[in-house]
């Protein structure tokens, strides 16, 4: 038997609950391993020593400061409750109307472009080719502009909806 599966049975082992302990025959194996290979004996030495060290001594028991955590627990999920219940009510955030204006707005900004003095003049010389960037941006814009709208107003829209 090599170190390193020696070594993966100790640790295997230690990570389980008190109530199951190594078999016997692989606690014969262990030890007759470390018998003859003494870095694996003060590996296992130090593994003991480390896993008391931290089983007994590296938090030490506050029955105060427990009941001070449960307390700070218990009051974080309350507040967790009450601000998902707000979570969508920001106070100073855009309003749904004001949402709609600024889309009517961007909607009628973005029919104007075609409207324009140097417009007619600029697709006759660059002739339909031109059309298809601009029908491309406008279609970005709107895209953009409609899901940080639902993104926005999500709740309410399932609400409303049904979904």
């Amino acid at each position: 038997m090599n170190c390193a599966k020696v070594m993966d049975m100790i640790y295997e082992f230690s990570g389980r609950d008190n109530d199951v302990s190594m078999p016997l025959s692989s606690q014969i194996q262990v030890w007759l391993h470390a018998l003859m290979c003494q870095n694996c004996a003060r590996e296992i030495e130090r593994f003991e020593i480390s896993k008391s060290v931290m089983r007994n001594d590296f938090f030490p028991s506050s029955p105060l400061h427990e009941d001070y955590i449960m307390a700070r627990i218990t009051s974080a999920h309350e507040h967790e409750e009450i601000a998902e219940s707000d979570a969508y009510a920001v106070p100073g955030g855009i309003s749904t109307r004001n949402w709609i204006i600024a889309g009517i707005i961007i909607l009628i900004s973005l029919s104007t472009i075609f409207i324009g003095f140097d417009f007619q003049t600029l697709a006759d010389e660059t002739g339909i080719s031109f059309l298809l960037p601009i029908g491309i941006t406008v279609g970005i814009i709107l895209t953009i502009y409609c899901a940080l709208f639902i993104g926005s107003h999500l709740k309410e829209l399932t609400e409303r909806f049904g979904l």
